[in-house]
């Protein structure tokens, strides 16, 4: 499910899917009328699409890409994908910005360090920002954050929003009008809310009028390439693709076979009964991990709803030293000292490429819990597996 399934609409979904289960269907492409078809927008239509509204930057600076945070919760992979990518292709300056300077949350579980606040950001840039990446947050409609947004937009700033985080979008009005994707699940809300704006289905991402918005979770790294891309150039895209195994970034996608089935909610409740009762287990993570590596398989495992949660332990090099992250994201100290009992680690896939570690979790997921399981955790970041049927990375 979207971002705001695993936190505050946790209860209410759970009833929905229970509904769903008994009814076949629930707030999924099932129950809401197909939108009209338009033309599909290729990889080099959306880059070209990028370069006509982009700012243009010149010789003498980089483009400004803001990656939005609010610190009460947002999406581990939405947020940390973008700003890692971004900062790593060398085509932009990257800048994390939260709603207040301080410890963001990160959902399901670790805590970063951004100085920067809106009010910071805006000190250090009055000409706003050439592009904010937003994510899903657990709080889609706080005020100061819309506002800034809108402001952002109104300067010409391209908004981007992954994943659910087109609910905040929509909150700042950014939607009405335009053509948009986004999480499956997210569908029938946006276009109850938005009756203006139209839901492209088999689109991974898309821009119109200067607003950019992804289908679910997974949707991150190729929307990542795409702004390289579309700031860098090719070359760039594809220097960055093959540090990190991705082969194809085009926005090609079949939403149509993301939504709620009996047997899918059938999955979902009898995991929720076993998670309950279960074990934790521990991310150990040291100094330079790599963002994309974390947040996937950190994202993947808690989605299976097989265990009771996940104990971050930063591993510092020393004592008084802080554990960074490779992007340069300092990670937070949890309160209250370190893991008390012995837990299952976390498996982070060092030895698989970092856009390969979704596949890799699924993999073992499948293997651990079953294919109902493995296909859950795929359903709710909106990610066809490519590896898995043979459930060998190499």
């Amino acid at each position: 499910m979207p971002f705001t399934s695993l936190l505050n609409r946790r209860q209410a979904l759970a009833g929905c899917l229970a509904l769903a289960g008994a009814t076949g269907g629930c707030s999924s492409t099932a129950d809401v009328p197909a939108s009209p078809a338009v033309p599909a927008q290729p990889l080099q239509a959306f880059v070209d699409a990028l370069r006509q509204v982009f700012r243009p930057a010149g010789a003498s600076r980089l483009p400004v890409v803001a990656v939005l945070a609010h610190n009460v919760g947002t999406e581990i992979t939405d947020f940390l994908v973008p700003h890692a990518l971004l900062a790593r292709s060398g085509v932009a300056r990257v800048q994390a910005v939260a709603l207040r300077s301080g410890a963001v949350q990160l959902v399901p579980a670790l805590q970063v360090l951004v100085p920067c606040s809106l009010e910071d950001f805006d000190a250090q840039h009055p000409e706003g920002a050439d592009c904010v990446v937003v994510p899903a947050m657990l709080v889609d409609d706080e005020p100061v954050l819309l506002a800034w947004l809108r402001r952002q937009a109104a300067r010409g700033a391209v908004i981007v929003g992954v994943c659910s985080g087109a609910r905040v979008l929509g909150q700042a009005g950014l939607l009405d009008g335009r053509r948009f994707t986004g999480h499956w699940h997210d569908r029938s809300t946006l276009q109850a809310r938005h009756p203006t704006a139209m839901h492209v289905p088999s689109q991974r991402y898309l821009i119109d009028k200067g607003v950019a918005t992804t289908t679910g979770v997974s949707a991150s790294i190729p929307l990542s390439l795409a702004l390289v891309e579309a700031l860098g150039g090719t070359a760039a895209a594809q220097a960055l693709a093959q540090q990190i195994g991705m082969v194809d970034w085009a926005p090609d996608h079949t939403g149509q076979a993301f939504g709620l089935t009996p047997p899918r909610v059938a999955v979902y409740l009898a995991n929720r009964l076993r998670g309950w009762a279960g074990g934790q287990m521990v991310v150990r993570i040291a100094d330079g991990m790599d963002d994309l590596r974390l947040a996937l398989a950190m994202d993947a495992w808690s989605r299976s709803h097989r265990i009771a949660g996940l104990v971050v332990e930063p591993m510092a090099a020393g004592p008084g030293q802080g554990v960074r992250l490779a992007s340069g994201l300092s990670v937070v100290q949890p309160q209250g000292g370190g893991v008390l009992a012995p837990l299952p680690a976390l498996p982070l896939y060092a030895d698989v490429p970092p856009a390969r570690v979704l596949d890799a979790a699924l993999c073992d997921i499948g293997q651990r819990y079953g294919a109902g399981t493995r296909d859950w955790v795929a359903l709710e970041m909106e990610y066809a597996p490519v590896h898995t049927s043979r459930c060998r990375i190499t």
